[in-house]
């Protein structure tokens, strides 16, 4: 019996893929048999990643790409396209955050998070949706949200907002593109420990807050590999509109 976690002929395109969940995210898809597009602005550290994607047998193509420049995305889709073919996954994971408390929120502050996290998340979901819908064979779109879409973090009103849309966007496109025969999920990742973050998490605010969260502990980006794989693969052809938790009990714990 075929393994559900077996994407041997998939094409994915993974956005973020530079650094952090992206990274990780790439890396998994690969190791399941995926070719995989790896977009973001930093190229450099893309073709290290397609570097080591090769080292065990993988198919890697690194494209540059700028989520908040229309353009630069449907370029990105054209050339991943024409080197390995039809997407057949999106993992939307590009994403970025600025705290901030809310009475000092400039315009600039808002539209830096809003562009990247909600513009530029559902223009890249149109631009492989709108190849789904041509090529006709239905697809896997995968929302990276966060625990923040259904709750609140502090000081990070608009990371927040652009999230709860990202979560909201996926429902609205799962309801469209159903009879397309692609499923849209989403991911809400709970705290999880990056390069960005991993010396806060070793500070006094990280432990106290550490000491708060229900497992007192913080993630790892390969927690959220079976997750990823679920979404990605044919166990979850029946799935469309989901916003699945992967917190470690964060959502359930409230506010």
């Amino acid at each position: 019996m075929t393994s559900p976690h077996n994407l041997e002929g998939r094409h994915a395109l993974v956005t973020g893929a530079s650094s952090g969940l992206g990274r990780q995210f790439a890396l998994t898809l690969a190791r399941a048999g995926a070719k995989v597009t790896l977009a973001a602005r930093r190229t450099d550290r893309l073709e290290a990643l397609a570097t080591e994607i090769a080292a065990f047998d993988g198919r890697a193509l690194p494209v540059r790409m700028d989520v908040t420049d229309v353009a630069s995305i449907q370029e990105a889709v054209h050339v991943a396209e024409t080197e390995l073919g039809p997407v057949n996954i999106l993992v939307n994971n590009s994403g970025v955050s600025a705290q901030c408390p809310a009475e000092n929120v400039t315009e600039e502050d808002f539209n830096y998070v809003m562009d990247t996290n909600g513009k530029g998340a559902f223009f890249m979901a149109q631009a492989v949706g709108q190849s789904m819908i041509r090529h006709g064979q239905g697809g896997k779109i995968i929302n990276i949200a966060s625990v923040a879409a259904s709750r609140v973090l502090k000081q990070s009103i608009t990371y927040c907002m652009s999230k709860a849309a990202v979560a909201h966007m996926t429902r609205a496109l799962a309801e469209e593109w159903g009879r397309h025969k692609i499923q849209v999920n989403c991911l809400n990742p709970g705290y999880i420990v990056t390069e960005l973050n991993s010396e806060y998490w070793k500070t006094e605010s990280g432990k106290r807050l550490i000491s708060k969260l229900p497992g007192r502990r913080v993630g790892d980006p390969a927690d959220l590999d079976g997750a990823l794989l679920l979404l990605a693969g044919p166990g979850s052809d029946f799935m469309t509109g989901s916003v699945i938790a992967v917190d470690d009990g964060m959502t359930a714990q409230g506010f």
